[in-house]
C-alpha cells in the first residue's frame, strides 16, 4: 500500500515536482499547448503536492495552486492515482490554507468533467461555460465565511 504524504510551499521548492504532474496530466494526457500552461503565478502562488511513497521512494501524484486572489488552479492528479482521494486532499490543503490567511471565498475554472468533483466539495456554479485550451470550464466558488464574519 502507498502511503500519501502532502507538502505546501513555495514554487522554488515545489515546482519541480508539481511541474512534473502538470506536464503529465495537462500537456502529456490533454494535449494543451506547453505555452498555456506555465505562467508568471507559480512564483507567487502556494503551492500543495501530493506524494506517493512506498519502500521509500517518493513520486509526485497530485498537485494543484493557491494564489493571492483566493483563485484555485492547476488541479491534477496523475491518471494512475486517481479515485483514491488525493484530489480532495490537495483541495482541502489549499481551501484550508485560504481559511487561515481570512479569505472570504475561494473560485475556480473548472473543467466540466471535474464540476462534479467540486460540488461534492462544497462549491457552486457561477458563471457561464467558456472555452479555455479547446476545453470546456466553468467558474465555480466556495464561500469560506459570512459577513457576520468581517468578510
Amino acid at each position: 500500500m502507498n502511503r500519501i504524504i502532502l507538502h505546501v510551499g513555495d514554487w522554488a521548492t515545489l515546482g519541480l515536482d508539481a511541474a512534473r504532474v502538470r506536464d503529465a496530466v495537462f500537456v502529456r494526457e490533454q494535449q494543451i499547448p506547453a505555452a498555456l500552461e506555465w505562467d508568471e503565478a507559480d512564483n507567487d502562488a502556494l503551492h500543495a503536492v501530493a506524494y506517493s511513497e512506498r519502500f521509500g521512494e517518493r513520486h509526485p501524484v497530485g498537485t494543484g495552486r493557491l494564489l493571492e486572489t483566493g483563485a484555485i488552479g492547476r488541479m491534477a492528479v496523475l491518471r494512475e492515482a486517481r479515485r483514491g482521494g488525493i484530489g480532495s486532499r490537495v483541495l482541502e490543503t489549499l481551501i484550508g490554507h485560504a481559511e487561515q490567511r481570512g479569505d472570504a471565498h475561494v473560485e475556480l475554472y473548472a473543467q466540466r468533467t471535474a464540476v462534479p468533483f467540486y460540488l461534492r466539495h462544497g462549491f457552486a456554479i457561477i458563471g457561464d461555460e467558456v472555452e479555455e485550451a479547446g476545453i470546456p470550464h466553468v467558474q465555480m466558488v466556495r464561500v469560506l465565511r459570512g459577513p457576520e464574519a468581517g468578510g
